[in-house]
């Protein structure tokens, strides 16, 4: 069944070339739409906005190579310019803050940047296994979520940052999502998954994912630990650990034994 999701990108090309390497087929054979075009905004940064497409992923669509892009190509330009924004608004630490104290670091932190980039938006507070979650809702914020997720990931990395900045005891773990972004993403994570399982074993080679983050590599382990047919392991060197998925026959014809990899 053919399925309509949206994606983005700094150029509509590479929002395409983002969607055919989740979806593991080659960009010719999508069809889509052009939702938004992309802006460059002030310095590059403030007010810039990603290309945003639909597409429509054609069963049977060709499928396409690894891609080699490098989706980490701007992480380090933003982590800097927000670390700058943090620093300049944070407070001095203080030792034995309060986890309250934590949140509101949080929370001033995230409306100065959200203030500077002219960005008008609602926090929604509550309470996870894993921590506070912040769900961002506002309109056109596809600035913030980047491709694959990786300026939310930046942004959310840095309110860590400043919420917990010279805190020696118990620290204030912050997750941030937009607008149910995340659990889209771990859907397409999965399905990404099983497509690729399938292009393993049809072709009988490894498939090698673009690198990921921690959290977007377990998905794939997750998703295909059942697998009767391929095996998954992560490879390479951080920021740019990937994902290995294994057919099983060609896996038992050549002794190997690696373990998938507990993340």
């Amino acid at each position: 069944m053919a399925e309509t999701m949206e994606w983005t990108g700094r150029t509509v090309e590479a929002a395409l070339e983002a969607a055919a390497s989740d979806l593991g087929c080659a960009p010719a054979s999508l069809e889509y739409t052009v939702l938004e075009q992309p802006s460059r905004g002030f310095l590059g940064l403030i007010g810039r906005r990603d290309a945003r497409i639909r597409v429509r992923d054609i069963d049977g669509a060709a499928p396409a190579e690894t891609m080699d892009t490098d989706p980490f190509a701007d992480m380090a330009e933003l982590e800097t310019r927000l670390g700058e924004e943090a620093e300049a608004t944070e407070t001095a630490a203080k030792l034995g803050v309060s986890l309250a104290e934590q949140e509101e670091r949080a929370r001033k932190f995230l409306d100065d940047v959200f203030a500077a980039m002219k960005i008008e938006v609602e926090l929604q507070r509550s309470e996870t296994e894993e921590g506070v979650l912040f769900q961002i809702e506002g309109e056109s914020l596809g600035i913030l979520i980047g491709k694959h997720g990786q300026t939310l990931d930046a942004l959310q990395y840095l309110t860590n940052l400043a919420a917990n900045r010279g805190v020696s005891g118990e620290r204030l773990h912050v997750l941030l999502d937009i607008e149910g972004y995340r659990a889209r993403r771990e859907e397409t994570l999965t399905r990404l998954a099983g497509h690729l399982a399938e292009k393993a074993c049809r072709i009988g080679q490894e498939i090698h994912l673009e690198p990921m983050n921690r959290h977007e590599r377990k998905i794939i382990h997750m998703a295909l630990q059942d697998s009767r047919k391929v095996s998954t392991y992560s490879a390479g060197d951080e920021p740019r650990r990937y994902v290995v998925i294994v057919p099983r026959r060609r896996r038992r014809a050549e002794g190997s034994r690696r373990g998938r990899e507990d993340e």
